[in-house]
């Protein structure tokens, strides 16, 4: 049974009506301690008539009876927010998502901090998912909202939260979003090989070629070794992908590749051995020359330059792509990972079946790729039907 009384009331005993404002609390029995074996109980105020503060105490009651109560906590959304942290890192995580969580977990305390978790409404929430629209790519919001889902159902599962205030929240989709990404024809991509064969920078022309010819991730590509190109066979195998977060050549680290899919072996065509033949000489000239400081980690792209040896910066590599791309007459900038789409492109204008081509660039289910992909199957469709349609026209002219 709920005790029901109001709370600092300073009014005569002898009063009729509470004329000093003070509110109505009850307290209810929720169960016994197991460790002590003491009852426990649950005190509410601030209700501002009896009769509001019997309604509360029946609905916890009846949420004790059907053991549905939850006590919630007042701890902070910071407290939390690096409780999940901690959990994340002790999952085995990979460095890069570790500083990618702690980082978004950064962009939540700027509006949580030090709230209780039970003062954050839902329309709270919305109101600063909506402000981060405002200031962040849409990709960006989306991937916060997931670790801001990931920690409020945390408390909701231990017990600390009855509600989820991100469930229902969605992200107001772009216009941007459904643009279709960027990628080269195939007379540009010639021509920016020409451009990187004959202008580019030592590395540049045999590194662009693998992009352009396997769709490996830049990351993947500066961790290549030489110990992962077959030439007998004529593949290549992703074994990793370069983390060096400082962009310091000296400090980096070879990660597992992004996802188990992503580790694969790709059939290569002879031109790009070829071009690693070529540059292959030019770094055994290089590495024989400074022998006492070069840097052997056996890297397919290892540097020539002050750094020798060591695997190059992605970007480094992302600067050296604008400085050829300067000289094409390009409507937008593109990227080491454009060339990425690029592969997928020319392989969906071969003929190639999309689960073939995401086998060959590692996608389980990349929704990117199967963009471009129907891009280029719509319009090879829509260039069939109209061959067929000159082809058949002196038919129908009976």
């Amino acid at each position: 049974m709920a005790y029901i009384r109001r709370r600092g009331c300073k009014c005569p005993k002898d009063a009729k009506r509470c004329t000093c404002g003070a509110k109505w609390s009850f307290t209810v029995d929720i169960g016994v301690d197991p460790v002590t074996g003491k009852r426990k109980q649950y005190t509410k105020s601030g209700f501002d008539t009896r009769r509001d503060a019997e309604l509360a105490a029946a609905k916890v009651e009846a949420e004790v009876a059907s053991g549905t109560f939850v006590r919630e906590t007042r701890v902070t959304f910071e407290e939390y927010a690096e409780l999940w942290l901690k959990t994340y890192r002790m999952s085995g995580h990979k460095p890069s998502s570790v500083r990618l969580r702690e980082f978004q977990v950064q962009v939540l305390l700027r509006y949580f901090a030090k709230l209780p978790l039970p003062s954050i409404s839902r329309k709270r929430y919305r109101e600063t998912v909506l402000d981060l629209c405002s200031k962040m790519e849409r990709k960006t919001v989306r991937e916060i909202h997931g670790v801001a889902r990931a920690i409020f159902r945390m408390a909701v599962q231990d017990g600390d939260l009855k509600t989820d205030p991100t469930e229902h929240v969605k992200i107001p989709t772009d216009s941007e979003e459904t643009e279709l990404p960027k990628y080269m024809e195939k007379e540009q991509l010639r021509e920016f090989l020409r451009l990187a064969k004959y202008r580019g920078l030592p590395g540049d022309y045999p590194f662009f070629l693998l992009l352009a010819y396997t769709g490996m991730r830049i990351g993947e590509a500066c961790a290549l070794k030489w110990a992962d190109v077959n030439r007998q066979e004529r593949t290549i195998s992703i074994n990793g992908t370069l983390w060096n977060p400082n962009d310091i050549s000296t400090q980096y680290e070879i990660l597992p590749p992004k996802t188990k899919k992503s580790r694969r072996t790709i059939e290569v065509d002879p031109i790009v051995f070829a071009a690693l033949d070529e540059w292959k000489a030019k770094q055994n000239e290089v590495k024989m020359l400074h022998r006492k400081t070069y840097h052997d980690g056996d890297f397919v792209f290892g540097r020539i330059d002050a750094a020798y040896g060591y695997p190059p910066k992605i970007r480094t590599m992302e600067l050296r792509m604008d400085r050829l791309t300067q000289w094409m007459n390009l409507p937008y900038r593109l990227t080491p990972h454009s060339l990425r789409h690029t592969h997928v492109s020319l392989l969906a204008e071969a003929g190639v079946s999309l689960e073939a081509i995401m086998d060959r660039i590692g996608h389980s289910d990349g929704k990117v790729t199967r963009q471009v992909y129907l891009h280029v199957t719509k319009q090879m469709k829509s260039d069939a039907a109209q061959k067929f349609s000159a082809l058949m026209s002196d038919v129908v002219k009976l």
